[in-house]
């Protein structure tokens, strides 16, 4: 679907690049030969991908927070990047709930600040903000939401996301006009994969469970969310951004989800992650309170197919079978660094 030698070389800026799919996504980058700059806060969790990864031995690191505009300008400039991807955000809905003046500050104004940069810049030729499939306006229809549905979200990570989308769309509109600098957002469904150990998430919780020998705590099982393999929005985001480099034709607004078929509900889910896992696996439907969150949920990533050709590589059961692999080799204290880059490759190879 594209060609990762367009990377070798250039100048890539990443902001939430200790996170999840931060870390992953400059595994990417670096196996590429592209020269990652990331600013972020240090990883949130102990353990963490990011550490283990060892990605910080390849780019320049740097922590920082994108609240802060003179501090990420800073970073930014000397960076002089050609491409930014804007992944740093607060994620977690039931943490919004707790702290929602952090998570409009880092979500909104984080992405304000990034704009800033970028406008204020004359090196980027191409801006990705990562936002979510929560920004729509839910209705818990049957059907995938597509671009052009209305953006509203919830709670406040869903809302803040919401507002960093339409911050995006009005900078795009009064700074990026002239197609000088291209601008896109891509919003993506839930991802697993080996190396997550947020809270409040559904297959870290099975990992913290079976690593203890316990019973799988499943709060809603009959949730239904377009899960799909990290490795999976991270290329997307990679083939948008470069596609809109070489022609600003492509900037917009896209979905990147899992095709109908894979998208199950958290039940299935984790009955999926017990048959790969093993060892007795099992959960309990245990609904143990908490704020509102969605029940149905569903992407139509139509557009995303029709522009550029893309198509979902790895199917529920791989991404499974790939996160227990991977959480195999971390328990046994194995090359994280190598095995991440094996699945790269893999999934590369899928792609052909």
């Amino acid at each position: 679907m594209h060609n990762m030698e367009f990377y070798r070389g250039k100048k890539v800026f990443v902001t939430g690049h200790t996170g999840f799919k931060g870390t992953w996504l400059c595994r990417i980058l670096i196996d590429a030969g592209a020269e990652v700059t990331g600013c972020s806060l240090s990883a949130p969790t102990q353990p963490n991908l990011f550490s283990l990864s060892g990605v910080d031995r390849h780019m320049n690191s740097v922590i920082g927070d994108i609240r802060n505009l003179d501090a990420l300008k800073n970073v930014f400039d000397k960076a002089e990047p050609e491409i930014v991807l804007h992944l740093a955000a607060q994620p977690i809905v039931r943490d919004s709930y707790k702290d929602p003046v952090y998570t409009y500050e880092t979500n909104v104004m984080g992405t304000v600040n990034i704009l800033e940069c970028v406008r204020q810049s004359t090196c980027v030729k191409s801006i990705l903000n990562v936002t979510t499939d929560k920004v729509y306006q839910n209705n818990e229809w049957e059907w995938g939401y597509r671009e052009n549905e209305p953006l509203d979200g919830f709670d406040p990570y869903s809302n803040s996301k919401s507002c960093s989308e339409l911050v995006t769309h009005s900078y795009k509109n009064s700074f990026f006009a002239d197609n000088q600098t291209a601008i896109s957002t891509a919003r993506a469904g839930n991802v697993i994969g080996g190396g997550d150990f947020a809270n409040d998430r559904i297959i870290p919780d099975c990992i913290r469970a079976v690593s203890a020998s316990k019973p799988i705590i499943v709060r809603n099982p009959h949730s239904t969310r377009p899960y799909q393999h990290v490795l999976e929005p991270l290329f997307a985001y990679l083939m948008i951004a470069q596609r809109q480099y070489e022609d600003p034709a492509f900037s917009g607004w896209y979905n990147v989800g899992p095709d109908e078929c894979d998208c199950v509900t958290t039940g299935q889910l984790v009955d999926l992650f017990c048959e790969k896992w093993g060892d007795d696996a099992r959960w309990e439907n245990r609904f143990v309170g908490g704020p509102h969150e969605a029940n149905f949920l569903k992407l139509d990533c139509s557009k995303i197919k029709s522009t550029f050709g893309w198509k979902p590589s790895w199917h529920i059961d791989t991404a499974i079978e790939k996160t227990v692999e991977w959480t195999r080799i971390w328990m046994e204290n194995g090359d994280i660094a190598a095995e991440m880059s094996r699945e790269i490759a893999q999934y590369q190879e899928g792609m052909q």
